[in-house]
């Protein structure tokens, strides 16, 4: 944080703005503290104090010519009580972007007798009940609110709403959160989720199948892809390992149920028990060995292949380096011998 100094003040950008106004920047300063404005010498009709850390906007010496104070983008959260006492013609306050919640915190705007036009925009207190009527009806001489023009009609649906003293405390009270027992707590709804897909331990046969995936891969995305779910030691439910099918045994009373199990009990005493002739029960089919001697016979040929094309591009460069060795001696000899 910087401190509000009579150097700083003196070192500051100042200007005449567009309304030929004498502006003085103090802006994005991390100012946390208003302080030694009485160095400005009351020369400026505008003060510029935007994007700083200020939380309090008081400590404000006289200053009868300032007529524009500009304090967005900080961190007010309370008004001197007396600031009109100090500002007397202050006419323009710009809040936006600030921390004020509570309609009370305002109230001491209303000692600034010329005040006329206010902005509050993005404070927490523009989401009150009725906040732009309560701010017309204690700013009796604004013109300008939040960018937009007070009408008429405004202002009396505002004198009318609080005529009475016990209608602004009402509107300035807090509403209590209370707890009542018995009643569940509201929970905000929060959006389920989407759901990921089953993630599945491998097998040791699904293992060796990956492997085998690998070898047979005829791209790298493929192979990629494969060795990541190796390695994790997880496969996803989709995965689709090509060249293996599992056959097992299935139990067809699993399925079976209760009221199937009721009817076959009450078939007659008399009938003779066979065994149902359904289709045959498939067997569980033993996996083969993706590693074969097929398998291992079809690495070793891709290993030397790759090795043999390997070995030709190094006897190709060593090749091409002599070349370019030979030509650098010969020109290096006719340059001798001129």
């Amino acid at each position: 944080m910087v401190r509000l100094t009579a150097d700083l003040i003196w070192k500051s950008f100042h200007f005449f703005n567009a309304v030929a106004d004498r502006e003085l920047d103090l802006r994005g300063n991390k100012i946390a503290v208003i302080e030694n404005l009485g160095a400005t010498e009351d020369q400026f009709d505008t003060i510029d104090l935007s994007d700083n850390e200020i939380v309090k906007l008081e400590n404000f010496p006289y200053l009868s010519r300032l007529g524009t104070l500009i304090v967005n983008n900080n961190r007010i959260t309370r008004i001197n009580p007396n600031i009109g006492e100090y500002l007397p013609k202050l006419h323009t306050l710009v809040l936006t972007n600030n921390r004020l919640v509570n309609l009370a915190e305002i109230d001491p705007l209303a000692s600034l007798p010329k005040l006329q036009f206010l902005s509050l925009l993005d404070n927490n207190i523009t989401k009150k009940p009725n906040y732009r009527l309560y701010v017309i009806h204690k700013l009796k001489s604004l013109r300008l609110l939040d960018f937009k023009k007070v009408k008429l009609k405004e202002r009396a649906e505002a004198a009318k709403l609080y005529a009475t003293k016990e209608a602004e405390e009402e509107a300035k009270k807090e509403p209590a959160k209370t707890f009542t027992p018995g009643k569940p707590a509201v929970v905000p709804e929060v959006p389920s989720e989407e759901q990921t897909p089953k993630v599945v331990a491998p097998t040791p046969e699904q293992i060796i199948a990956i492997k085998a995936a690998i070898v047979n891969s005829q791209t790298l995305e493929e192979v990629a892809r494969l060795e990541k779910a190796l390695k994790s030691g997880q496969l996803p439910a989709d995965l689709k390992i090509p060249g293996v099918d599992v056959v097992t045994v299935q139990d067809k009373n699993d399925g079976m149920d209760v009221d199937g199990s009721e009817e076959s009990n009450e078939e007659p005493k008399g009938a003779e028990e066979h065994p149902k002739n359904d289709e045959p029960v498939p067997i569980e089919q033993p996996l083969q060995d993706p590693f074969d001697s097929l398998g291992r016979e079809k690495l070793k040929d891709e290993t030397r292949t790759v090795e043999v094309a390997a070995l030709n591009a190094l006897i190709c460069s060593v090749k091409k380096g002599e070349r370019l060795a030979n030509r650098i001696h010969m020109l290096r000899t006719s340059d001798a011998d001129r």
